[in-house]
């Protein structure tokens, strides 16, 4: 059976568990376009780095600090977090217990879809902490039992109840305006998405993606951006990074798991992992290897 998440600790009551500093990484069962973790840490947890989804936190327990968008945030337990596609973030503890935390990170194309036309643009929260009621229910019943496989119908239900929730927060998507990119240029976009999931392990071509779209490279950069919350080619570069992490999972060295991606070397591969997830691939693996503690260490 799964567990609901129980009620947050107060700051500061956090246990250590799993290795000598406490930090540990554990991945839930995910979805297409949809991953799923709970995470500790006593002190630093990420450098700045990016991603190409939404990614969306509820803070269990201790205080969870980062910088967002030129401003350090503090998510307390009971708190949500909302960070926007391609927004620079780090992480830290914020009290001396540490922090522990849920996060879903959604694929913006979900999202778009979701939303079906009810939206000129992709929801933008202003506020990346809070403690907004549909948000708060919307992540709870995403990361409420998150030891349950993630089957189909209840990937839906969440990415709508997400979707919903975030345009219910951004006033300013839901006006609609001249000039909004027509249904065709959604399905442009997609086509571009779609191939780039398929051949992520491969070079891709301007010319070949000008070709699936029927629009110049400059136009499909822009429309893609708008309509995805990234570029193409960063897009590119995520999907060769999770393949990279599956890789990793599996058994693999860093080194064969950067070309069974379709990074050029090494080098290159932990430069983007750093820049995309704010840890070396090696520390990523060591976290990521601590079983989570039992559900006692969360009532």
């Amino acid at each position: 059976m799964g567990r609901k998440i129980a009620k947050p600790e107060p700051a500061g009551l956090e246990r250590s568990c799993g290795n000598a500093t406490g930090d540990w990484v554990t991945f839930a069962h995910s979805a297409p376009g949809i991953e799923r973790l709970e995470a500790h840490f006593t002190g630093h947890a990420y450098d700045d780095h990016r991603h190409d989804t939404y990614a969306l936190g509820l803070t269990l327990s201790g205080v969870q600090s980062f910088d967002y968008r030129g401003a350090r945030q503090d998510s307390a337990a009971g708190q949500v977090m909302v960070l926007h596609p391609d927004e620079a973030h780090n992480g830290r503890a914020g009290v001396e217990g540490g922090f522990r935390y849920r996060m879903i990170y959604l694929a913006p194309h979900l999202v778009a879809a979701a939303l079906d036309g009810r939206a000129r643009h992709l929801p933008f929260l202003r506020e990346a902490v809070s403690r907004e009621p549909r948000l708060v229910a919307a992540l709870t019943l995403a990361l409420g039992e998150i030891d349950r496989p993630l089957e189909e119908l209840a990937a839906d239900n969440v990415t709508v109840a997400l979707a919903d929730a975030l345009l219910a927060n951004d006033p300013s998507a839901r006006r609609p305006i001249r000039g909004r990119p027509p249904k065709t240029a959604h399905r442009q976009a997609d086509l571009v998405r779609q191939f780039l999931d398929a051949h992520s392990a491969e070079i891709v071509a301007s010319e070949t993606l000008e070709k699936i779209s029927g629009l110049d490279r400059f136009t499909l950069a822009r429309q893609f951006r708008h309509i995805f919350g990234t570029s193409p080619y960063n897009y590119l570069i995520m999907r060769r990074l999770e393949q990279a992490r599956r890789l990793m999972t599996a058994g693999q060295g860093l080194a064969d798991a950067a070309l069974g991606a379709g990074f050029a070397d090494q080098s290159h591969f932990t430069r983007q992992f750093k820049r995309s997830y704010g840890l070396t691939p090696g520390h990523w693996r060591h976290i990521t290897q601590h079983p989570r503690p039992g559900p006692g260490h969360l009532d």
